[in-house]
């Protein structure tokens, strides 16, 4: 009879020796909230999850579009509410401490660590020798024993390379020569492979740029197609003015942002699918935004008259309601009642878009 493989000693030399190489599945363990309850349901297939560790999540839109609102913002909050601690990596030098505070973000050394970055190389080198270190002390014990880290990159669209610097020094402005397209993609790429044993993720914002094609109008994200297929996750935002009271009435003030998020590449939830999130001046987002367009899209809510009807499922009450008299009380307890795959969406072929 033969004897079986040991595979232990092979599994241990090559994981050990070799920064990028893991083995067996790395499945998420740890999800962030987004803030918004539809925009986590199309992100990750739940309510309540959101955005990955061990994952590279993208979020790129035009500027004042809600990005840094978003992953500056409530992942970061969301994320030290977990016990993570965040890494937060500011190009733009646009994050104020007393801008963060206001959204909730604990700013104190033990939570969170800014650092000012100009260059990807800088970007690279900080991930790579953080994986090493955490790799060297963490490796192989349980998952309870080894902390959680949250890198954001606020944003990617601002950093240069040494080229672009030299030139611009020099007087010439010439570009890069699409160096930096291939430097964030061999940034995600290698980033992507090291984080994935770990409770370690990374979140980066990103610039969007008008199309020129017809045949393609939506927005293109820079950075180059490479970077976006390394990526695991990438939201596409668009920012529209929010002319809807919370009862869904439309008025002629302005009452703050409503960032059209569409889920460009998932693999936890079905493509292409995008959500309005209202970001209200005087009250920060809407964590319902969303939800009713959801609901009333997959049947959940059918329209009688000027009403909406919803089957309870746990009792098979029928409830009929105006809009404006659904309450977050009520949102909670639909979401509660239903699975996941009773509220996959229903899309019509032609309202499926491809976002590069």
């Amino acid at each position: 009879m033969t004897k079986p493989y040991d595979i232990s000693r092979f599994r241990k030399g090559i994981t050990k020796s070799i920064t990028g190489i893991s083995t067996g599945f790395n499945d998420p363990r740890t999800w962030i909230s987004t803030g918004n309850y539809c925009l986590n349901y199309l992100i990750s297939g739940q309510f309540d999850h959101g955005v990955p560790l061990s994952k590279v999540t993208c979020f790129a839109g035009e500027s004042g579009s809600g990005k840094s609102y978003i992953c500056s913002g409530n992942l970061v909050k969301n994320a030290q509410d977990q016990g993570i601690f965040v890494i937060l990596m500011d190009s733009e030098n646009a994050l104020d401490e007393s801008w963060l505070q206001d959204l909730g973000v604990d700013t104190s050394e033990d939570k969170l660590l800014r650092i000012g970055v100009s260059m990807v190389n800088d970007v690279a080198k900080t991930m790579f020798e953080f994986v090493k270190d955490y790799k060297a002390e963490y490796d192989g014990l349980p998952d309870e024993e080894c902390p959680k880290v949250l890198f954001v990159v606020d944003s990617l669209g601002m950093l240069q390379t040494p080229t672009s610097t030299d030139q611009f020094q020099a007087g010439n402005m010439k570009g890069d020569m699409g160096i930096k397209a291939k430097q964030l993609k061999a940034l995600v790429s290698n980033t992507v492979n090291m984080i994935a044993p770990f409770n370690i993720g990374l979140i980066v914002t990103n610039h969007t740029y008008a199309s020129q094609d017809m045949f393609s109008p939506d927005d293109k994200i820079s950075g180059g197609e490479g970077f976006i297929y390394a990526s695991s996750i990438v939201i596409a935002m668009r920012k529209k003015k929010l002319k809807q009271d919370a009862s869904g009435a439309k008025v002629t003030d302005v009452l703050g942002i409503k960032a059209v998020c569409k889920v460009v590449k998932s693999r936890y939830a079905k493509p292409f699918e995008q959500v309005d999130v209202f970001i209200p001046y005087d009250t920060g987002m809407d964590p319902y935004s969303g939800l009713f367009d959801l609901f009333a899209k997959t049947g959940i809510f059918t329209k009688v008259g000027n009403r909406y009807k919803y089957i309870s499922k746990s009792t098979g009450e029928e409830i009929t309601q105006f809009r404006k008299h659904m309450t977050s009380d009520f949102y909670d307890t639909v979401m509660s009642e239903f699975t996941d795959k009773d509220f996959e969406v229903r899309v019509d072929s032609e309202e499926t878009e491809e976002v590069t």
